[in-house]
C-alpha cells in the first residue's frame, strides 16, 4: 500500500474510491467534492498525528480516528460537521476494507457525535401568500423573466423540490395534462411528484416566452425547463438570486432562500395532516429520521403559538 503522502500529494486509494464513488453509486461532482475535502481534511491531520507523510492507511485504528473527531471539535467545528465528516470515513474505510486494502474498519468502534439539530427555516402560510404575490405581479407583465420566476416559485413551494432537481429539470420532465414531473434526486435516483394545478398553468403561459427566447438564441437548450434570455438553461445561483429578490420583496427574512421553500413545503404539509411517510416519499427522503424533523417544526410553532395565545403563559 502506497504511504498517505500527505493531502498536498495524491492518494491512489481516495482516487479509486471516488471513482468507485461517480461509476457505482452516480453521486453529483458536488458530492464527490465534499467526499474529497473531508479525506483531505483527514491526510492533513494524520500527517501531524504520526510526524511523517509516510504513513499507511491499514495504520489508522480507533483511537487515531477519535483522535480525528477531537481535533475537529478543538477547531470549533459543529458537531453535525463531524459527524458528516465522519460517515464520509466510513463509507471510505468500508471500500478499502472491501477491497482488501485494510484488514479491518476502524470506524466500526467509532460513536457519531450527537448534537442538537438544527429546526429549519420555514415561512409561513401568510408569508408564502405574500411572496407569491410578488411573483403574481411579476408574471402580469408577460415577460420572460416574471412568467419563469412564478413557475420557479411554484414548482418549488408546490412541489418541494431540492434546488439540484429544479435545475436539472428538462421540459419533456413536465406532464401537465396528469399534473406531475419526474425529477432526479440524489444519486440521480428518479421519483414522480404531483405538481399543482396553478404550477401547471404558470408553465402554461410561461412556455410562449420560453419559446420566443429558444427562437431567437444562437445556441439553445430545447431541453431545459427553465431558460435565460440567451435560451441557455437558467443557472443554480439565477435560481437562487430569484428566490432570495422574491422573499425579500414579499417582507422575508434575509436568510430564506431556495432551502426554506422545500422547508415551508413539508411543514405545511404536516401541518395540514399529511402522513409522514407520505411527505418523506414527496421529498425523496432515503431515510424517515431525515423528515421527522419537520415535526419538530411544526411542534415548536404550536409551543409559539400557544405561549403567544394562552392566558397561563407567561
Amino acid at each position: 500500500m502506497t504511504p498517505g503522502r500527505g493531502a498536498a500529494g495524491g492518494d491512489r486509494h481516495v482516487d479509486a474510491f471516488l471513482r468507485h464513488l461517480a461509476d457505482e453509486r452516480n453521486l453529483s461532482e458536488h458530492t464527490l467534492t465534499a467526499y474529497r475535502g473531508d479525506l483531505d481534511d483527514l491526510r492533513r491531520f494524520l500527517t501531524d498525528y504520526y510526524g511523517t507523510p509516510e504513513w499507511r492507511w491499514p495504520t489508522v485504528d480507533r483511537l487515531t480516528l477519535r483522535s480525528f473527531l477531537g481535533s475537529l471539535e478543538r477547531r470549533g467545528l459543529a458537531r453535525r460537521t463531524a459527524a458528516r465528516k465522519l460517515s464520509a470515513l466510513r463509507t471510505f474505510f468500508a471500500f478499502l476494507h472491501l477491497e482488501g486494502e485494510v484488514e479491518s474498519d476502524p470506524t466500526r468502534g467509532v460513536r457519531t457525535p450527537k448534537g442538537d439539530r438544527p429546526l429549519p427555516e420555514f415561512l409561513s402560510r401568510g408569508e408564502m401568500d405574500a411572496v407569491f404575490e410578488v411573483a403574481e405581479t411579476r408574471a402580469a407583465d408577460n415577460t420572460l423573466r416574471g412568467t419563469r420566476d412564478l413557475v420557479i416559485l411554484e414548482l418549488l413551494y408546490g412541489s418541494g423540490v431540492r434546488l439540484s432537481e429544479l435545475h436539472g429539470l428538462d421540459r419533456a420532465d413536465l406532464d401537465l395534462v396528469s399534473e406531475q414531473m419526474k425529477v432526479r434526486g440524489k444519486g440521480r435516483k428518479e421519483r414522480v411528484v404531483p405538481i399543482t394545478e396553478p404550477a401547471a398553468l404558470a408553465v402554461r403561459r410561461y412556455e410562449l416566452r420560453r419559446a420566443e427566447a429558444i427562437a431567437v438564441a444562437r445556441r439553445p437548450d430545447r431541453r431545459a425547463l427553465l431558460v435565460n434570455p440567451s435560451g441557455r438553461r437558467l443557472s443554480r445561483r439565477g435560481i437562487q438570486r430569484t428566490v432570495h429578490e422574491l422573499i425579500e420583496e414579499g417582507g422575508g427574512t434575509e436568510t430564506a432562500g431556495v432551502h426554506s421553500l422545500r422547508h415551508s413545503f413539508a411543514t405545511h404539509l404536516l401541518d395540514g395532516g399529511a402522513d409522514l411517510m407520505s411527505v418523506k416519499e414527496l421529498l425523496g427522503h432515503v431515510s424517515l429520521s431525515t423528515t421527522q424533523i419537520y415535526t419538530h417544526t411544526s411542534r415548536e410553532r404550536l409551543k409559539q403559538v400557544h405561549r403567544q395565545a394562552h392566558p397561563r403563559s407567561e
